[in-house]
Formats: C-alpha cells, structure tokens, sequence
C-alpha cells in the first residue's frame, strides 16, 4: 500500500513537472488569460518570432563556438554546452515551479492550492520558487517578500522602476502580509 502511494506522489510529480506539456500545450485560451498581451504589438511580435529567436540563439552560440575555437569540435561543443544544455537547465528550473513548488517546500499563507516556497530553488528561477507568496498575493511584482528570500527577478523589476522604464509596479506591504497570515486567507 506504501509503495503505491510514493508511486502514486511519483508520477503526479513526474506530470507536475514536464508530462504535462504533451497533454496539454497551447489549450490555455489566449484571450481570456492574456487579454493585455495580446494587445501589445512589440509583444505579438515578439511571440512571432519565437522559434527564429530560438534557433538563431542556437546559431549564434554554434557561430561564437566556431569563432573562438576555430574547429567544427569546438563549435559543435559550444552548441551542446552553450545551446542546448542552457535549453535544458531552464526549461527544468521553469517546470519545478509547477512541480516541486507545489511538492515540497514551506508555506507561510494560507492559499486554496498546495503552493510552497523553495529556497533553494530562488536563484536559479530568478525568484520564482517563492510560489506560495505568489498564490498569495499574484498581482505583486516580487515574490521574494521577506528580506532573506532571494528574488532576482524582483530585483530587475526594481532597477527598470528606478531608470523609469517600469512602472506602476504592484508591491504587498508588511501589514498586508500579516494581515493574511492572521486572517488564514485560502
């Protein structure tokens, strides 16, 4: 019965964290989850150019391995380490947001999913493992909400407001957090 049951965490986790992709890629409805990006032009084209971006960071990576190495070895080399394996390393960081941030980790808000936050998932997610804060507070433009939770992402959104070049950007102040920890919000 034991060993069904860790099968069973298994594979949901397993689904959690890349099945889904094969079941379930592009079935999201654009207009009803993305209806402002949609709306943006340099957004909608930046969604067209897609799979050219990918393969000529690809290309790219080939040409410099080439380029400093001055062998078709030390290209192809460049192309694996440089190209796909970079490919791969943040495809996975993404997908363990859904996956072991919804598995393992800690929560500090009451929320209606099983989100956590993982340290030391922080850096290599730009911040994103704090997904328990992000259930809890979505709108917020940093999901790092306490001073020792790492989130680079947050951080680049501070140094765009800073320049001028983002603004309006959502914060959750200390009260609102412990608000929604003494009120058990789900």
């Amino acid at each position: 019965m034991r060993s069904a049951v860790v099968i069973g965490a298994l594979g949901g986790l397993w689904h959690a964290h890349v099945c889904w992709l094969f079941n379930t890629v592009g079935q999201a409805d654009r207009r009803r989850y993305a209806a402002d990006l949609l709306k943006d032009r340099g957004l909608r084209r930046i969604d067209r150019a897609e799979k050219p971006l990918i393969v000529a960071s690809l290309a790219i990576t080939f040409l410099l391995g080439l380029l400093v190495k001055g062998t078709l070895t030390g290209a192809l080399l460049t192309l694996v380490w440089g190209g796909l394996v970079r490919v791969f390393f943040l495809h996975h960081a993404t997908f363990s947001i859904n996956s072991i941030c919804h598995f393992f980790g800690r929560r500090h808000f009451a929320t209606e999913d099983r989100s956590t936050n993982v340290a030391w998932l922080s850096l290599a997610t730009l911040g994103e493992s704090w997904h328990n804060n992000h259930h809890a507070f979505p709108t917020s433009a940093f999901h790092g909400l306490r001073r020792r939770e790492l989130d680079p992402g947050g951080l680049f959104i501070k140094a765009l407001e800073r320049v001028g070049l983002a603004w309006q950007v959502v914060r959750v102040s200390p009260e609102r957090q412990r608000q929604r920890v003494a009120q058990g919000l789900g």
